[in-house]
C-alpha cells in the first residue's frame, strides 16, 4: 500500500538517516531525497555543503572545534558519475563510485561494490548502510541495505531492491532505523512505497523538512533530475549554521 511520505515521517520522531527515490507526477523527473537526523551533539554538529564541482554534497562539521569523532560522520552522501546519481548514508558512496568508474561489472557495479562492504561498526546499534543509485535518463533505480540480522553482528544481511520501471508519482523510502530506541532497531522489510506528488524540488524539500522531527532533524538534500537530458537541480536545507557561515 502506498503511503504519504510526509505523514510517515511526521509520525516517527527518529528514523535516523533516510533515502527516498521516485518519479514526479508527470514521470518526467526523478526525485531524490536524503536526510540525516541526530540524537547526540556530535551527530548534530553537521551541515551539508555542495561539492566544489556541483556534482553532489558532503557533510562537514558545523563547528570543527566541537567535532568529537569524524568516524562515520564525515562523508560524501551524494556523487554523480556517468549519468548516475549515487546516494548513501556513508563512505560507501565512494566505493560505488569507484566500481562504476572502473566498469568491471557492467549493470552490476552497485551490487559488486556493496558486496565489499558491511554495516557500520557502531555497537550496539550496528547502523545499516543504506544506498541507492538512480539512472538520470531512464529514472530506474536500485536501493540496498546492509545490516546485522536482528542486531547480531555475526550475521550480515545484504538486500538489494531493483525498480527498473518506476511508476509516475511514486517512489520508495528506506531508512536506517524503524524508530527510536536503545539499541536502535534497524529498518526491516522492503523499502516503503510512498507517493511523490511534488514537481518542484524546493517545494518537496520544504514539505519533507517540515515533516521531519524538529528536535532531531539535521540536514536535508533534494535533487530533481530532468530525464529528458539528465540535468538536475539540487536543494540543501541545514538545521544549523556552520562556523564559516556565521563568520560572513
Amino acid at each position: 500500500m502506498k503511503k504519504n511520505l510526509c505523514r510517515a515521517l511526521a509520525a516517527n520522531e527518529y528514523l535516523g538517516r533516510g533515502i527516498c527515490v521516485g518519479l514526479d507526477a508527470d514521470g518526467k523527473r526523478a526525485m531524490i531525497a536524503y536526510w540525516i537526523m541526530g540524537r547526540s551533539a556530535n551527530s548534530r554538529n553537521r551541515v551539508f555543503e555542495a561539492l566544489p564541482d556541483g556534482s553532489g554534497i558532503r557533510t562537514v562539521a558545523a563547528d570543527p572545534s566541537k567535532m568529537e569523532d569524524p568516524h562515520l560522520i564525515i562523508y560524501a552522501p551524494v556523487r554523480t558519475l556517468n549519468g548516475t546519481s549515487i546516494v548513501t548514508n556513508g563512505d560507501q558512496t565512494d566505493t560505488i563510485y569507484e566500481y562504476i568508474e572502473a566498469g568491471a561489472y557492467p549493470g552490476y557495479s552497485f551490487e559488486a561494490a556493496l558486496a565489499s562492504r558491511t554495516f557500520e561498526d557502531d555497537a550496539p546499534n550496528y547502523t545499516p548502510r543504506i544506498s541507492a543509485v538512480v539512472d538520470m535518463h531512464a529514472g530506474s533505480y536500485k536501493m540496498a541495505i546492509l545490516k546485522a540480522m536482528d542486531g547480531n553482528p555475526e550475521c550480515l544481511l545484504r538486500q538489494v531492491f531493483d525498480v527498473p520501471f518506476p511508476a509516475a508519482g511514486e517512489g520508495h523510502m528506506i531508512t536506517t532505523y524503524q524508530k527510536n530506541g536503545s539499541p536502535l532497531p534497524s529498518f526491516a522489510g522492503e523499502p516503503i512505497r510512498v507517493g511523490v506528488e511534488d514537481r518542484d524540488p524546493r517545494a518537496w524539500a520544504d514539505r519533507i523538512w517540515q515533516a521531519l522531527n524538529a528536535d532531531n532533524r539535521v540536514s536535508l538534500f533534494v535533487r530533481a533530475v530532468q530525464l529528458s537530458d539528465g540535468s538536475y537541480e539540487d536543494v540543501i536545507v541545514n538545521q544549523y549554521s556552520s562556523v564559516k557561515e556565521k563568520a560572513l
